[in-house]
């Protein structure tokens, strides 16, 4: 199966039913190692249904997901995690009033599997200092290592969360409406962030602020009714008819790169 090695993550028909409702339609995706892949689409159109098949907090009704190769569709959401395939804001439980340093560090341990070992020497908490706090310089975050993560601004909790799901080194990070809820200055941020994390790794998002994916994605998937109606890069996909219509008539989205002020 030559080339197949380019591509991270492949869904093959993917289909779920809720009750003889039709949530995902026949979703074949191909997700290219070291790429940032963007699922968009109409509000309902399926997005987050895919995402809960993929970290299998949901089982497919038919079709296939392929991982590296390897076929993950019965797998435990621990599997798949430990595979690498790690989902933020779904980890990110971060602990509120722990600071910010103690909560990459509890990443770290988890990445170790040394969560539970409280009667450890101190000591050897100190060795994940170091790397936590070169997690939190590549997040920016450096400068509050020592605030209780509850006191941070939204816009920086969102890049402890990326901190924190990077302490688990994913191999593809699925990113679930990363910007939602920002100001211009925080989503400038997060996409910088995200575009920074990516150097070396492939990264799958839901996101519905189009100049975030028209900035960062290299090939974006749009869904509608749960069918994948449009692929390929943003300049393609963004003149496509197709997605125009489905976008016609909701607020949801502006393709013409309006200005998000959220």
């Amino acid at each position: 199966m030559a080339g197949d090695n380019d591509f991270v993550l492949e869904t093959q028909d993917l289909v779920k039913e809720f009750r003889g409702f039709i949530a995902v339609n026949d979703v074949n995706l191909k997700v290219r190692r070291g790429q940032i892949h963007a699922l968009i689409g109409p509000n309902g159109a399926g997005k987050t249904t895919v995402f809960n098949l993929l970290t299998k907090f949901l089982i497919p009704t038919r079709g296939k997901i392929l991982f590296n190769g390897v076929d993950i569709t019965f797998e435990k959401p621990a599997q798949v995690a430990r595979r690498g395939i790690v989902r933020s804001f779904q980890i990110s439980a971060t602990f509120p009033h722990l600071s910010v340093l103690e909560n990459v560090r509890i990443g770290l341990q988890r990445a170790q599997g040394t969560s539970f070992h409280f009667w450890r020497p101190a000591s050897t908490l100190d060795s994940l200092n170091d790397r936590a706090l070169k997690l939190l310089d590549t997040v920016g975050l450096r400068q509050y290592a020592d605030v209780v993560t509850v006191e941070l601004p939204y816009g920086r909790k969102r890049a402890l969360e990326i901190a924190t799901t990077l302490a688990t080194e994913p191999e593809l990070m699925l990113l679930d409406e990363p910007t939602q809820g920002m100001g211009h200055e925080d989503v400038d941020r997060v996409t910088e962030l995200i575009r920074k994390v990516s150097a070396n790794r492939t990264i799958l998002m839901v996101e519905h602020n189009m100049n975030v994916v028209a900035s960062i994605a290299n090939t974006i998937s749009v869904l509608q009714h749960g069918k994948v109606i449009a692929e390929g890069p943003y300049a393609e996909v963004s003149r496509d008819p197709q997605v125009l219509q489905a976008y016609m008539g909701t607020a949801d989205v502006e393709l013409a790169g309006a200005s998000h002020g959220h």
